[in-house]
């Protein structure tokens, strides 16, 4: 029986962007408000964020080309678009052996009134919420005009489908942010609420981490994605580029 799902599918979060290091510089100067010019959408990669990008795309170029990316499909904001465009370039993943699809599905979660807030700007400036939060968990909790994991993991799981309707038996990349990815695992790993926040609270997903499953056939008429590798940095540490895992958007503090 032929597999519903892709051959490999690996999980990306984006280089790091001008927004992460606004963000770091606001919390370490303890300020309420990430100053930086540009919509969320609009954030452009840091000259760290390249060089992570480039690096990781070195490394798919010296896959062999029957495991190479045979698709991409990629956040439409910008920090995942010029990601997904460096990673393709330095691949050597041109146009005419690679699909790249945008897809809004794919976006990052949604803070609403939270947006630009630093952890403190959060506390300060809606203590309600930042008790809510505490109480409610990061999971379930959804900010006015903003979204919780949990509707971040409705709109995946339509992307999952269309993933196995439109690319069963292909290699498929997916460029896009620290949320989506641990969405991604929540769902092709079959966890839990606890679970994923277990990971969560670990660490930061890197930027230009590699997270990635492979087809398996477990009985004969069962086909599962395999996870092989998690938060993969091998790439960025071989080209000797700095590793950074500042989260995409400032957070009050985990429960």
């Amino acid at each position: 029986m032929q597999s519903n799902w892709p051959q490999t599918l690996w999980l990306i979060r984006h280089g790091q962007s001008a927004g992460n290091v606004a963000r770091d510089a606001a919390e370490a100067g303890g300020l309420a408000v990430i100053d930086i010019e540009w919509r969320d959408i609009d954030v452009p990669l840091s000259d760290l964020g390249v060089a992570q990008s480039t690096a990781l795309g070195d490394w798919f170029a010296k896959l062999p080309p029957a495991h190479a990316p045979q698709v991409i499909l990629c956040s439409p904001y910008l920090r995942a678009k010029e990601t997904a465009r460096l990673l393709a370039e330095s691949g050597g993943l041109g146009q005419e052996t690679v699909k790249l699809r945008i897809d809004e599905r794919l976006r990052e979660k949604e803070f609403g009134i939270l947006d630009r807030l630093t952890k403190f700007g959060i506390q300060q400036k809606h203590p309600e919420l930042d008790e809510q939060r505490s109480h409610v968990g990061k999971f379930y909790f959804r900010p006015p005009g903003g979204e919780s994991w949990c509707d971040v993991i409705l709109r995946l799981r339509s992307l999952l489908e269309m993933v196995t309707r439109e690319y069963a038996g292909q290699r498929v990349v997916v460029v896009a942010h620290q949320v989506i990815v641990n969405c991604m695992r929540y769902l092709l790993e079959h966890m839990d609420e606890q679970q994923i926040l277990d990971i969560d609270r670990q660490g930061d997903v890197p930027n230009c981490s590699v997270t990635s499953y492979r087809a398996e056939r477990h009985k004969e008429e069962d086909t599962v994605l395999q996870l092989d590798l998690v938060n993969f940095i091998a790439p960025l540490r071989e080209a000797a580029t700095p590793v950074t895992s500042a989260p995409d958007q400032p957070a009050a503090p985990k429960p």
